[in-house]
C-alpha cells in the first residue's frame, strides 16, 4: 500500500553546488520550482539533446538516485533557485499520486536514452545505422553466414512483412525454404492475450527496425540487446530476470532501435501501451522498476561515452570491464573473483573494434594472469586490478585531454 507523498522543498543561492559529479550520496533528486540550473559535466563527450540549461519544472539527479551510483553531473545555481526535494523511498508515491510528473520523467528518460546511444554508435562505430525496413535484409544475411539460422529465419520473416514487394522478396523465400528445418523454434507470431511468453536460446523476441507498441518484463532466463552495424554483431547489454527491454518502441511509438534476443531459454511478460497506462497508478513498484532501470542504462550509456575518449584500444578494454564491475556494484578495494556475463568477442564490440584488429588486443588483455575465459566468459580473479588499470587508462585520457587543450586543439 502506498502512503502519504511527503515532499522537501529548499532553497539554494545562486552560485551554489547542489550536486557534485563523482559524490556516492544520491539518495535524492530534485525538481525545479523557480529559478535556473546549469548542469556540466568535468569531461562532456555530448551536449544534452535539451541542452545544459534547466528551468521550473525540469529535474535532475533522478539518473543516479535511481540507479544507485555516484552522480554523473555537477548541477549548480544559475541563480537563486527553489526546488522540490523527492527521495528515492517516495517515488512509488510520486507516480501513483502525480502520474503526470513519473510519466514525464519516464518520456524524458526514453528520449535521452535514444539519443544517447545514436551518439554513441557514430562515436564507435563511425555509423548512424539509423533503422529502416530494407535492414531486415541486411540482418537475416548477416546471422545465416554465422549459422544462426533462429535469428536469420526471423529477420528474414520481417523483411517480407515490411516489404512485400521488395526486390529480394524471392531471394530470402528461397533462403527461409532452405534454413526451415533448422529453424523449428521461431516464434513469429502471437495471440495479443498471450502475455506470458517463452523463446528458444538464440530466438529473436524482436529485431531493430521493426514496430513495436509492447515492452517486456523478464520472468526467467535472460535477454541479450544487439545492434548490426557494419557487418558486425555489437552486444549492448545483457539483460537477466526482472529486467524491463523494449519500453522505448512502446513510449515514442517510434521502431526498435536495436535487436532482442533470448541469451538462453526465456519466459517474458509483455505490457502493451492500454497496460501501460494503467500500471502507472495501479502497480507504481513496477514503473518504479522501469525508471531505475532506464537510469542504470543512461549512466552506463554515460560511462561508454568516455570510454570512446580514451586513445588506448586496450586501455578501453580495461574501461568496459571496469563499467560491468561498477555495473555489478562491486567496490574499487575488493580484491576476489568475479565472472562477467560476457566473452572476449563480446568484450571487442562493446569498444568497436574489428574481428581482425580485436585479437592482438585480447591475446594482450588475457596475458594478464587475472583473467581466465571458462565457458565463453571472462573471469577475473582479483578485480582490484581491473580497477587500478582502467583508472590508469582514464588517468593518461584526462592527461591528454588536457593537453591538446592548452596547445589549442
Amino acid at each position: 500500500m502506498v502512503g502519504q507523498l511527503q515532499l522537501k522543498f529548499v532553497n539554494f543561492s545562486k552560485g551554489a553546488y547542489i550536486i557534485v559529479e563523482g559524490k556516492h550520496d544520491a539518495d535524492r533528486f530534485f525538481i525545479i520550482r523557480n529559478g535556473k540550473v546549469r548542469i556540466t559535466k568535468e569531461i562532456e563527450v555530448v551536449e544534452e539533446e535539451q541542452g545544459n540549461l534547466l528551468g521550473p519544472g525540469d529535474f535532475f539527479g533522478v539518473i543516479s538516485t535511481m540507479s544507485s551510483h555516484s552522480h554523473i553531473e555537477t548541477a549548480r545555481a544559475l541563480t537563486g533557485v527553489s526546488l522540490i526535494s523527492v527521495q528515492k523511498n517516495q517515488y512509488p508515491r510520486l507516480i501513483q499520486q502525480n502520474a503526470p510528473v513519473a510519466m514525464k520523467i519516464i518520456l524524458q528518460f526514453s528520449r535521452r536514452m535514444r539519443y544517447l546511444d545514436e551518439a554513441l554508435t557514430k562515436l564507435t562505430l563511425r555509423n548512424n545505422s539509423e533503422p529502416d525496413a530494407t535492414r531486415f535484409f541486411t540482418i537475416g544475411e548477416y546471422y545465416v553466414k554465422k549459422n544462426q539460422y533462429l535469428q536469420a529465419f526471423y529477420a528474414y520473416n520481417q523483411y517480407i512483412k515490411y516489404n512485400p514487394g521488395g526486390p529480394n522478396v524471392a531471394t530470402v523465400r528461397m533462403r527461409m525454404m532452405k534454413i526451415a528445418p533448422y529453424a523449428k523454434g521461431v516464434r513469429l507470431s502471437f495471440d495479443e492475450r498471450e502475455t506470458l511468453r517463452t523463446y528458444v536460446k538464440d530466438s529473436m523476441i524482436f529485431s531493430e527496425g521493426e514496430w513495436g507498441d509492447e515492452l517486456f518484463i523478464i520472468t526467467k532466463g535472460s535477454v541479450k540487446i544487439t545492434k548490426i552495424v557494419d557487418n558486425n554483431e555489437v552486444l549492448l547489454a545483457v539483460l537477466k530476470t526482472g529486467d524491463i527491454f523494449g519500453e522505448m518502441a512502446l513510449l515514442e511509438s517510434k521502431p526498435r532501435a536495436a535487436s532482442a534476443v533470448a541469451y538462453e531459454d526465456c519466459t517474458v511478460t509483455t505490457v502493451n501501451r492500454a497496460n501501460f497506462e494503467q500500471m502507472i497508478v495501479k502497480e507504481p513498484q513496477i514503473i518504479a522498476r522501469l525508471t531505475t532501470l532506464l537510469a542504470e542504462r543512461i549512466w552506463s550509456i554515460y560511462k561508454q561515452l568516455t570510454n570512446t575518449l580514451i586513445d588506448n584500444p586496450l586501455g578501453r578494454m580495461y574501461d568496459v570491464l571496469l563499467i560491468q564491475l561498477e555495473k555489478n556494484r562491486i567496490p574499487p578495494q575488493y580484491s576476489g573473483s568475479f565472472y562477467f556475463d560476457i566473452g572476449p568477442e563480446e568484450l571487442a564490440n562493446m569498444v568497436g573494434i574489428s574481428q581482425t584488429d580485436s585479437k592482438p588486443l585480447l591475446k594482450k588483455l588475457l596475458e594478464n594472469r587475472i583473467f581466465k575465459v571458462v565457458n565463453n566468459r571472462i573471469y577475473v580473479n582479483n578485480t582490484s586490478e581491473i580497477f587500478r588499470q582502467g583508472e590508469y587508462y582514464k588517468k593518461i585520457m584526462r592527461r591528454d585531454r588536457t593537453i591538446r587543450h592548452k596547445a589549442g586543439y
